[in-house]
């Protein structure tokens, strides 16, 4: 049982931050283009490879 008076407020705070990290990386423009890496793995470019 005291294991709990550790463990509730440990996870609590571990929720906080991943939340934090979460509208974070949101904030700063992570989630904008989720289709343009996909697509630019398919487009065909020799001139990188010489």
């Amino acid at each position: 049982m005291e294991a709990l008076y550790l463990l509730i407020p440990l996870s609590l705070v571990l929720v906080a931050l991943a939340i934090w990290i979460f509208f974070g990386a949101a904030d700063s423009g992570q989630f904008e283009d989720l289709e343009g890496p996909g697509l630019r793995v398919l487009r065909d470019d020799d001139s990188a490879g010489n």
